[in-house]
């Protein structure tokens, strides 16, 4: 068992229960992992789980601030949402819980569930972590979804071959339609390249077929772009900071050993974005897995999100630019001109189709996607998403 309670009930006696065997039992057999802090952020309890979670024995982490259990942005900044929520009462973890991401002992990170209590005692106010890590979570998640792409590679090739079919054989006619007016409006020029004058009302009508059948191959194909459109996406107003945190935690698990200095800088005048939430983590989390894979050889690896507010002239909310950058080798020319085209990729089992999904995503939602030199010396991508409008007061 973690040997923490003495210590942490002789400095906190509103700690002291008069069970104190019924606690001990229930912290060390509590499976998810808990720890206990106070209004300075100071960890009183920690329980067995979250011994083994983080690598930490309760005695080390006992009298800790909590920010150690947390990578940046949130370790430097936990200081100050503790004060503001002190200060102001306005919540963004407790009582409402979020997906982030957790920091172990050896500097590693892992995505995790986070749910934060809060009680008011003698002392003053305690607050009680519940903590689940999702990291066998995920790795199912990807599992299932290695599967689901397999199984939809098959379908897509086995669609593409009927669709293949289907277009030769819709395009066929009016193709070979187009060939054969041509041709016969050639076999009536002469040598000098004129028709006889009583042919040229036929060449006439043969050029008018040729143009209305090149019309009808136009129209097929038209047909066919609007059926395999997506069409509108469903959206609804969503929190950027939550949007990158999920897909953030959810890319970095399984990246390999993690030595990334990881930051998310989001503009704290904008958070409000009107989008599909699933397309969008899409996005951001091809995005963020792309600069993971470009920086394994480099020999610092920085990753940033950072967003910016771009406003509109017309008096609108505007936009928001959200932007992926990594200190990765960056992008040749002859990569970055055909970037966001289908099929092309540099990876040995990549199809080249994520950022050519993103493209699709991002403009489906009135913005558009770009990449240039980031800070770093790597690749910075950026997008636009527009900015929901705020509620207005009655």
């Amino acid at each position: 068992m973690c040997p923490f309670l003495d210590t942490a009930s002789a400095s906190h006696p509103a700690l002291i229960d008069s069970n104190h065997a019924l606690q001990q039992s229930i912290l060390a057999t509590v499976p998810d992992a808990m720890v206990v802090i106070d209004e300075a952020g100071t960890i009183l309890l920690f329980s067995d789980a979250a011994c083994r979670m983080f690598g930490y024995d309760a005695s080390e982490a006992v009298g800790q601030n909590v920010r150690g259990l947390m990578p940046n942005p949130d370790r430097d900044r936990h200081d100050h949402y503790m004060r503001h929520y002190m200060e102001t009462g306005e919540a963004h973890v407790i009582g409402i819980g979020r997906i982030t991401t957790a920091r172990r002992r050896d500097g590693s990170t892992f995505p995790i569930e986070l749910a934060v209590g809060e009680a008011r005692g003698d002392s003053g106010r305690l607050f009680t972590g519940f903590i689940r890590d999702l990291t066998e979570m995920r790795r199912a998640e990807r599992r299932l979804a290695d599967l689901q792409a397999e199984l939809s590679h098959i379908s897509r090739v086995s669609a593409m071959g009927s669709l293949a079919s289907a277009l030769a054989h819709e395009l066929n006619q009016p193709l070979t339609a187009i060939s054969s007016y041509a041709e016969g409006a050639r076999a009536l020029l002469g040598e000098d390249g004129t028709p006889a004058a009583g042919d040229i009302d036929m060449v006439r009508d043969a050029l008018a077929e040729a143009s209305g059948q090149a019309l009808r191959a136009g129209q097929i194909v038209r047909r066919l772009r609007e059926f395999i459109s997506r069409g509108e996406s469903e959206r609804s107003v969503e929190r950027l900071r939550r949007l990158v945190t999920e897909a953030a935690a959810l890319a970095l698990t399984g990246a390999g050993p993690s030595n990334i200095d990881f930051e998310i800088r989001l503009d704290p005048t904008v958070d409000r974005v009107l989008v599909d939430r699933i397309q969008i983590q899409q996005v951001l989390f091809n995005l963020i897995r792309n600069a993971v894979e470009a920086m394994q050889s480099a020999s610092r690896q920085r990753l940033a999100v950072y967003s910016q507010h771009l406003p509109s002239a017309k008096g609108a909310a505007g936009l928001v630019k959200v932007t992926v950058a990594d200190s990765g080798p960056g992008l040749a020319p002859a990569v970055a001109a055909v970037l966001f085209q289908p099929f092309n990729t540099s990876k040995a089992k990549g199809m080249g189709l994520g950022l050519s999904i993103c493209r699709t995503i991002v403009e489906a939602h009135g913005g558009r996607i770009w990449a240039e030199a980031s800070e770093f010396g790597g690749t910075a991508f950026h997008f636009t998403l527009e900015i929901a409008e705020e509620p207005q007061d009655d």
